[in-house]
């Protein structure tokens, strides 16, 4: 899967299998500069796998990655350290942590990776507050007194404090009802069109998916069945994505079911 300029990140014959288990096989995948690209596919399809061996979490047994003309997997120390600066996340559950304020959390980086001053820190991160629709107010208050939705407000706060290029999504909008889950779907196209971040998300939510991506790639035994433009999601022609993105039991897909 190629886009038509030199890509942001490329993926090349990536392999990973945990014993027995193949999850990625043969993966390739290409995600332009600025551009959303969203992975669809089952649970256990190696959606999340995918996002930890770019992110350096996993090593992938073979293949490559390479980010900005430069293999990632194999580099330590102040390579790494540097690599790593490029991308933000924001974690399926939000991840924040209950020991620290609000602003704190958004901060988390500046203050840990940057040691920036505490004063200029927190004006950081009201100001990313305030770019994801939260007030100054709920700077001073604890993740446990915000809804989940606000929560999630945050963590995406808190991704762009760092002013990364590239952000990665794991089930961005999973637990919110669907008025919140838009406003989340709004932000992440505001993360592509205004700041320019390239984006990378994991999602169940067709809604979602085909709202934020300029392009769709469905993962499928380890390597990408299918890829194309959001809009041509529901008329791919290919049975294993007509099933899915239908949400229909009968089809090529067959779930494992345990019996006794």
């Amino acid at each position: 899967m190629t886009v038509s300029t030199p890509p942001k990140i490329a993926v090349r014959d990536l392999r990973k299998a945990f014993g027995e288990k193949v999850v990625l096989d043969g993966l390739n995948l290409d995600i332009g500069k600025g551009e959303s690209v969203v992975v669809i596919g089952g649970s256990g399809s190696g959606k999340s796998v995918l996002l930890k061996c770019i992110l350096g979490l996993v090593h992938p047994d073979s293949g490559s990655i390479v980010v900005d003309g430069e293999e990632s997997i194999g580099l330590k120390g102040k390579a790494r350290a540097r690599h790593m600066e490029k991308f933000g996340r924001l974690f399926q559950g939000g991840a924040l942590f209950d020991s620290l304020s609000v602003w704190e959390n958004v901060a988390f980086g500046l203050l840990q990776a940057k040691h920036m001053e505490r004063p200029k820190a927190r004006e950081i991160a009201i100001e990313k507050l305030a770019a994801v629709g939260l007030g100054a107010e709920v700077a001073r208050l604890s993740p446990a007194e915000l809804s989940g939705g606000m929560q999630k407000r945050v963590a995406l706060a808190r991704a762009i404090a760092m002013q990364p290029e590239v952000i990665f999504f794991d089930e961005p909008t999973t637990g919110l009802d669907p008025i919140m889950a838009d406003v989340i779907n709004d932000l992440i196209l505001r993360c592509t069109r205004d700041l320019g971040i390239t984006t990378l998300s994991i999602t169940h939510d067709m809604a979602s998916a085909k709202k934020i991506a300029h392009r769709i790639a469905m993962l499928y035994k380890g390597r990408i069945l299918w890829h194309g433009k959001a809009e041509k999601i529901y008329e791919s022609g290919n049975p294993y994505v007509d099933q899915f993105v239908h949400g229909r039991a009968e089809g090529p897909i067959k779930m494992e079911i345990r019996k006794g």
